[in-house]
Order: structure tokens, then C-alpha cells, then sequence
């Protein structure tokens, strides 16, 4: 099954969440954190101005983005999960 989100939403996979701090301690499962940074799996084709115009998409798949922490919507794709998150969402761009 292929998802292709619409307007300027975005697929994204989210990256594991750590299991042991920078010291060394391994973390129980209820301990950790919901990841909040992901890689871009796919977009849509962008936003639709009022004039008809697109804007394209500021990211490019298998760019590692930063998102909030509650940012859009939980999917499972083949068992994987993954967010549809619209691009206003998205914080930021890791490089």
C-alpha cells in the first residue's frame, strides 16, 4: 500500500526514541520520550494559493526533520508507524 498525502501534508517516519541516556543509563519502555524528530517518507504537492499558484514543499524526501511533540496524525504503513503532518508543523530541518 503507497500513501501520497495531499495540499501540504507530509509523510513522516519517526526515528527510534533513545534506550539509554548520554551517561550510559538504559531507559524502561514507560520512561522514554515520543520521539519528536522523523524522516521524510513522502509530500504532497504543496499548498494551493488563493490565486491558483502552488507553493512547493520546503523539504525533500529523506530529510530528518523536527516536529512538536502532539504534531499530526498517527498512521501504521505496513506495520510501521508513521505521522501525516502538514509542512506549518514542522519546526525545522536537521542537516
Amino acid at each position: 500500500m503507497a500513501v501520497k498525502p495531499l495540499e501540504d501534508r507530509i509523510l513522516v517516519r519517526p526515528l527510534e526514541a533513545e534506550d539509554k541516556t548520554e551517561s550510559g543509563i538504559y531507559l524502561p519502555e514507560s520512561a522514554k520520550e515520543k520521539p519528536m524528530r522523523g524522516t521524510v517518507v513522502a509530500m504532497g504537492p504543496g499548498r494551493l494559493l488563493e490565486n491558483g499558484e502552488r507553493v512547493s514543499p520546503s523539504v525533500k524526501n529523506g530529510d530528518v526533520v523536527v516536529y512538536s511533540k502532539y504534531a499530526g496524525t498517527e498512521v501504521e504503513i505496513k506495520n510501521e508507524n508513521h505521522l501525516i503532518i502538514r509542512e506549518s508543523e514542522l519546526l525545522g530541518v536537521i542537516e
